[in-house]
């Protein structure tokens, strides 16, 4: 079993607000080898208050018994619950647990300043944000949210930690879920699940298609949770990043092929999906896998 602390900024079933962290999650539930030992809750989707009571609404309605550990508000506020849950954790298990961070890294940034060999004890750290150059959505600037919103505290992960692999927004175009195909996967799988994912989603698709003018989706975070469960669905390409501080304020990574540099470069894994299609079909697989609490009552 790959042991994992899930931190994210879920608010999957809220209107308005992104789906990808509670995909994630339905994802990472319906993995066999994955064992999630908690989920710690940051601010980036929405407000933290937001986030942290939508998580524990899906995982009571998930039927599942899993922590819930509210984060840090802001990127100002580092000692959190989150953040010692993170050290605690980490050090009663070393080199046995990795961390999965689909929102604002405050949370780790947190864990380090209370113990700054932390992420030595990490089996790995996988983190969905960044960006490598402008991200268009249908022809549209799309500003990268993860990164950006904390560059110190991007900075100190990618830093200090041996084993990072970030999947960046650029790689993720590659999962594109379509309307069509999610109704026709689901429908494979037992109603009630199958009724679950498409309530708490079928908003983003209205919205997508609202804002910009598309039958489908970006499954970003569903691409970080998937490296860190199958990895042999990506071809690796570790690159060395050079950090500015005015880069990272966009969330722009600079990838910098020259080992001689007199700024600081970082060794990071940059995964990229090998094929589209079998990648997906192991998300729905995943995802309908599910079964629901007999007495679930929000199906109608």
């Amino acid at each position: 079993m790959k042991k994992v602390i899930f931190d994210c900024d879920n608010t999957m079933g809220v209107e308005g607000c992104d789906v990808d962290d509670g995909l994630a999650l339905l994802y990472l539930i319906g993995r066999k080898n994955t064992d999630i030992i908690g989920i710690s809750t940051t601010y980036g989707n929405s407000d933290i208050e937001t986030v942290y009571s939508n998580t524990c609404r899906v995982v009571k309605e998930l039927g599942i018994s899993i922590p819930v550990i509210k984060g840090a508000p802001d990127k100002n506020t580092l000692d959190s619950p989150a953040a010692r849950f993170i050290v605690e954790s980490i050090n009663a298990n070393k080199n046995k647990i990795s961390i999965l961070a689909t929102g604002s890294l405050t949370n780790l940034y947190g864990a380090y300043t209370i113990d700054n060999t932390i992420f030595e004890k990490v089996s790995q750290i996988v983190l969905m944000g960044g960006v490598t150059e402008t991200l268009l959505i249908n022809g549209k600037p799309l500003p990268e949210l993860n990164f950006s919103c904390h560059p110190e505290a991007a900075l100190c992960v990618l830093k200090n930690c041996n084993n990072v692999s970030v999947i960046t927004g650029n790689s993720c175009l590659k999962a594109y879920f379509t309307d069509k195909n999610f109704n026709k996967e689901l429908s494979k799988g037992e109603q009630s699940i199958a009724r679950y994912i498409t309530k708490k989603t079928r908003y983003w698709f209205d919205k997508m298609k609202a804002d910009f003018e598309m039958d489908g989706f970006y499954n970003w975070d569903v691409v970080a949770a998937a490296f860190f469960s199958q990895p042999d669905l990506f071809c690796n390409s570790f690159k060395r990043i050079l950090f500015t501080e005015c880069d990272f304020e966009r969330g722009l990574l600079c990838v910098e092929d020259t080992k001689n540099c007199s700024r600081g470069l970082f060794n990071v894994n940059f995964p990229t999906i090998k094929n589209t299609k079998f990648f997906e079909n192991e998300i729905y697989r995943a995802w309908i896998s599910i079964k629901l609490p007999l007495d679930y009552p929000s199906l109608n």
